[in-house]
């Protein structure tokens, strides 16, 4: 009898999802330092809106959002998920300290350098910033975090990440952020609109081929931490839009029949050709899904703030 392989998170889960029909890939592992150094990339993309529609809103009702999101004459935690380079965070921390409020900032990113530089960033331009930063998937870290915090909060979940979960995954996320928080807590959330399908997918399969770049990054990073053998040039990006469910999907496809080995799994995965990889998903919403999402969790939408387009938006609720 072989005895059982002991795999990394990352390695089970690349298991079931080459094992499964259709195959898939997590999107949660897009993340590692390489990637995220090129999703910044996209950011800066011009056809790529979001960033600049949540500069703007951060930017432009900057003194509406700390006045709606701060308890009155308290101190609260600020939680932020996923912050990457806190870019558009950064405008809220500085408006904070200038009309000082007393709060303290807690980061949690998947990926540890992103904290890190982060860290590196406040402590620089905000010095005297109370600041903790903590490295791990959301559900982990706020289980960890939860009850320990005795102070009031707001939790930050900007840049429409929630788009990129699964309706299960939704579920989890929302009970979980819900059961995080106490009643009169608050969360911010951003969504990314439903809006013509030609702007959406100039965002995410762009000219520059940045986006094909962070999908086969994946396949990169599978190489180098589970030894497998994917070959690049064998697979194209392909991305899709469904103007009724809201919902972009990306896939990588494989040109060729081929196999690919992975070391780590001990394993051979066969790929016809044409045969695809479900990548990731990024949904776009509208008021009334984002209304209904926020009452079958237990809260209550206080606010919308859009950038001038209405192509974005960040949702302040209340927990009731």
């Amino acid at each position: 009898m072989e005895p059982k392989l002991l795999l990394s998170q990352l390695a089970a889960d690349t298991l079931t999802g080459l094992s499964a029909t259709p195959k898939y890939l997590l999107s949660k592992y897009f993340y590692d330092d390489r990637g995220s150094r090129i999703f910044q990339d996209i950011m800066n993309m011009p056809e790529y809106y979001l960033t600049d529609c949540e500069l703007e809103i951060f930017s432009s009702q900057k003194e509406t959002i700390i006045q709606a999101i701060r308890p009155p004459n308290k101190m609260f935690n600020l939680v932020e998920l996923g912050s990457g380079d806190g870019l558009k965070t950064k405008i809220l921390l500085q408006h904070l300290m200038d009309k000082s409020i007393h709060f303290q900032y807690t980061t949690i990113d998947i990926s540890a350098k992103a904290n890190r530089e982060l860290v590196k960033k406040i402590q620089t331009e905000l010095p005297g910033l109370n600041v903790a930063a903590k490295t791990g998937d959301f559900f982990h870290a706020m289980n960890y975090l939860n009850g320990a915090d005795i102070l009031p909060k707001t939790t930050l979940f900007l840049g429409s990440n929630i788009g990129n979960f699964s309706d299960q995954e939704t579920e989890l996320f929302l009970n979980q952020i819900s059961a995080f928080s106490k009643k009169g807590d608050k969360v911010l959330i951003g969504f990314d609109l439903k809006k013509s399908p030609h702007v959406i997918m100039r965002a995410y399969n762009d000219p520059h081929g940045l986006t094909r770049r962070f999908n086969l990054n994946y396949l990169e990073r599978l190489n180098r931490e589970l030894h497998a053998d994917f070959d690049l040039k064998h697979f194209e990006q392909h991305t899709a839009y469904n103007p009724i469910s809201g919902e972009v999907k990306s896939f990588l496809v494989s040109t060729i029949d081929q196999t690919v080995n992975v070391g780590a799994l001990e394993k051979s995965f066969h790929f016809y050709r044409w045969e695809s990889i479900f990548m990731e998903r990024s949904r776009k919403y509208d008021f009334q899904t984002i209304k209904a999402l926020a009452a079958n969790h237990r809260f209550k939408v206080i606010r919308n703030f859009t950038d001038h387009r209405n192509y974005f938006v960040d949702s302040l609720w209340t927990k009731i």
